[in-house]
């Protein structure tokens, strides 16, 4: 019998808006106490590429799928060190405004949102069905996050409280039900959420009202990129190996090109003797931006 095997991952053709990229600077590898995060404009400086007649997609409207231009402005990757960069989903903080059900479906629980504590750039995302599939963590009294605990939205819809006369005083009075059209409350549905039919009383945590909770979407894995920023790389090394190179024999100024034979670096060279002439280094200063630009390689070798 033959075993059929299916890909399961597929690339991200998540847009800038979903994603925060967070940095830590280290001058080196030995520096690891002190950790200074920056968060980055992703939308800034994360560009999705698009499909093309060559690649068979729609042009200009059909984002390639995992393949993003990453720009490092020059104002913030400005010394030499290490850059890691932290990929993550967007996250979104608010607070839980209610845990209830359902007037017309009370076995349905879910939680209440006002979109009013809702960040305004994130508002846009809270409209029906437009949470289906997001992932929400609990944090706790402190602020500090429940580990390793987590739900997974299932539905998401505008809603609004309605008083219900309740039989058992135990019951909340107030219930909500779904509104067609726009309010600044959103149900959300959750998963796991029902509890095991071998023991009914045991339902699963939800939250509770005014919690914090941190919602983010699953477009995409967290991604890690650690960039060196070094003063030199490999081809201003072998420029310096492998370029041409003059040596002045009465000024003693060494001079390096590149490999459009535009001078890269000029040194002096010398000699130091002692009172009896005898040698003792010999020396091979930088110039620094003291160039000597009569030194120019198409002027000597012609």
């Amino acid at each position: 019998m033959a075993i059929g095997s299916y890909g399961t991952i597929r690339p991200s053709d998540v847009s800038p808006a979903d994603v925060e990229i967070i940095m830590n600077y280290t001058p080196s590898r030995d520096v690891t106490d002190q950790f200074v995060l920056t968060k980055l404009d992703a939308q800034t400086i994360l560009r999705p590429y698009f499909e093309n007649s060559e690649t068979g997609g729609n042009p200009g409207v059909e984002v390639l799928g995992g393949l993003y231009n990453l720009t490092l402005p020059a104002s913030q990757f400005n010394a030499l060190g290490f850059y890691t960069l932290y990929l993550r989903p967007a996250q979104i903080r608010t607070t839980i405004t209610d845990c209830g059900v359902l007037s017309a479906l009370p076995n349905v629980k879910g939680l209440v949102i006002d979109l009013a504590n809702v960040p305004t750039q994130y508002q846009n995302k809270f409209v029906p069905q437009g949470l289906v599939g997001f992932r929400i963590e609990y944090l706790n009294p402190d602020g500090s996050k429940i580990p390793n605990f987590f739900r997974v939205i299932t539905s998401s819809f505008y809603c609004e409280p309605v008083v219900t006369n309740e039989v058992n005083t135990q019951q909340k009075a107030i219930r909500y039900r779904y509104v067609d059209g726009a309010s600044n409350l959103l149900f959300l549905t959750l998963s796991p959420s029902s509890s095991p039919t071998n023991k009914p009383n045991a339902t699963p945590f939800i939250g509770q009202p005014s919690q914090d909770i941190i919602i983010s979407n699953t477009f995409f894995n967290p991604v890690t990129l650690e960039i060196e920023m070094v003063e030199y790389d490999i081809s201003s090394l072998a420029i310096a190996l492998y370029g041409n190179q003059t040596k002045s024999i009465d000024d003693g100024i060494y001079t390096i090109y590149d490999s459009a034979n535009n001078i890269y670096r000029q040194y002096n060279l010398y000699e130091v003797r002692d009172q009896f002439n005898a040698l003792l280094y010999e020396v091979r200063q930088n110039r620094g931006n003291n160039i000597d630009f009569s030194k120019n390689f198409t002027n000597i070798t012609t």
